[in-house]
């Protein structure tokens, strides 16, 4: 059972509204998500970069919603792996993009890449893997 962007967002509202802070869903379509994080100073690491652990934030969050537009509001979904590859410095001063995409969507694991961006570039600043574990149906 499919969940539409607006469905999520209500959801997330009632449930986990603290996502909605940072992140804004832009698409979900047919196993592809994509969201832009609103990169603040709070993100930033010494030496005017955005750090890694909010690239990783950005990636898992893109899956999960990417996640629920496929098989429906799963609140339980949980990541049980996530790599990531930092590939250039993005730019301190601009929100990212995550553009996800669901390779595999089985019963009980989900794999899925996310290509990350800066708003200002259509150069990839990061590539993160990762997998969700789906919890059984009762």
């Amino acid at each position: 059972m499919k969940s539409t962007k607006a469905e999520i967002i209500s959801f997330l509202q009632a449930e986990f509204p603290q996502s909605l802070e940072k992140c804004e869903i832009e698409t979900v379509t047919e196993k592809a998500a994509s969201i832009i994080y609103h990169v603040g100073a709070a993100d930033l690491r010494p030496g005017g970069t955005v750090s890694g652990p909010t690239m990783m934030t950005a990636a898992d969050y893109a899956l999960y919603i990417a996640i629920l537009g496929e098989i429906g509001i799963v609140a339980l979904a949980v990541t049980t792996n996530l790599s990531i590859n930092f590939l250039r410095k993005p730019t301190a001063e601009q929100d990212i993009r995550a553009v996800c995409r669901l390779m595999k969507v089985g019963k009980a694991l989900i794999v899925g890449d996310v290509w990350l961006y800066s708003i200002d570039s259509e150069e990839p600043i990061a590539h993160a893997v990762s997998t969700y574990s789906i919890p059984p149906q009762r």
